[in-house]
């Protein structure tokens, strides 16, 4: 498979709101890395606000820089060392660039590593025609999955790790669930709780179109907390004792304090929301005393939680179809990034 010397790629170009399709050249894999024909990539949250140069991107990132983070392709080009991947293997791309050699990669916590550099953020992302990754960050995708499905693994890999930290896995099977936010991540966290035989699975989300899609991903009830106490809800469903795992997937502090409030008693409550300020709770009634275990999710374990992604994702054990709901070329990244932003919308797809 041979590269062009240059591609596209959709560039943040400066501080400021919008992105621009440039032609670049396509890079050179280093010793130890990859060249990967994209194939499909797929829009973030963190997308959005790269893409809206909200107060997050501007204190983080530093134009001109190739974004997006989420992507599938084909090895085009095997840098100098790499023997376990060939030319026309098909890839997903995980996000996170460690170094190996702090105490927490040491430790086999890869995923949290102290000097962390994050794709499309820190380094060269895949809203592109080629990207080069390290070849350790590059996962093999099973034939039959479709280039939108193996575009997500990273996110899905996100929902997989919050319903199943390697810290504290615990058992969704036979257990009363609820999802608390159900954008993408918490749609796909639907889907997984459902197939690993989840008695209820509860959705809490105020977007009326997203609601609908929980319904399609295996909810067995979903509450508007506009309109009614999700709380409540919840202990009616489980017969007052609450849900066994809670998953806080919206970072909202009024929505946090309540997934205390509905979480039964000895159960677990994984956080994977980012609260823009800080978050009270009631520790002594709805933590201490109910012996909560609350545990912090981010990215995915390096790569137990990929290998689950595979087997629910290339199985057909979860269909995420439903969360798909737009495709766009790359050249028409504009009406890509309006329909992210929507409220009609759960995964958007970019094709180079």
């Amino acid at each position: 498979m041979t590269a062009p010397a240059t591609m596209r790629a959709l560039r943040k170009t400066g501080p400021a709101p919008g992105a621009e399709l440039e032609e670049v050249p396509v890079p050179d894999p280093l010793p130890g890395e990859v060249l990967i024909r994209i194939d499909a990539a797929s829009i973030c949250g963190t997308d959005l606000h790269i893409f809206e140069w909200n107060s997050w991107a501007a204190g983080r990132m530093s134009p001109p820089i190739t974004f997006g983070h989420e992507m599938t392709g084909r090895v085009a080009r095997l840098g100098q060392g790499v023997e376990h991947l060939e030319v026309g293997t098909r890839v997903s791309v995980e996000t996170h660039l460690f170094d190996g050699t702090c105490t927490t990669c040491r430790a086999g916590r890869f995923h949290i590593c102290e000097n962390l550099r994050i794709l499309g953020v820190d380094a060269p992302g895949g809203f592109a025609e080629f990207i080069s990754v390290p070849a350790v960050n590059a996962w093999q995708v099973g034939a039959g999955v479709p280039p939108e499905v193996a575009s997500i693994y990273e996110p899905f890999g996100n929902a997989v790790h919050t319903v199943f930290p390697g810290n504290d896995g615990g058992d969704v099977a036979g257990e009363a669930v609820a999802v608390v936010g159900c954008g993408p991540i918490g749609l796909f966290a639907v889907g997984i709780c459902r197939a690993s035989g989840a008695r209820q699975v509860v959705a809490v989300e105020p977007n009326e179109f997203r609601a609908g899609l929980a319904k399609q991903m295996g909810a067995d009830l979903v509450v508007d907390p506009r309109s009614a106490d999700p709380v409540a809800a919840v202990l009616e469903a489980t017969g007052g004792h609450g849900a066994g795992l809670v998953l806080e997937m919206s970072g909202n502090a009024t929505a946090i304090d309540q997934a205390t409030r509905m979480l039964a008693r000895g159960g677990r409550l994984s956080f994977l929301g980012l609260p823009t300020q800080p978050v009270t709770v009631d520790l002594t009634d709805q933590v201490i005393f109910k012996e909560a275990r609350l545990v912090g999710i981010t990215g995915r374990e390096l790569f137990r939680t990929w290998q689950l992604t595979s087997t629910f994702l290339e199985t057909g054990m979860v269909d995420v179809q439903p969360v798909i709901t737009h495709r766009f070329p790359l050249d028409r990244y504009a009406e890509a990034f309006e329909a992210a932003a929507s409220g009609r919308s759960a995964k958007v797809i970019l094709y180079p």
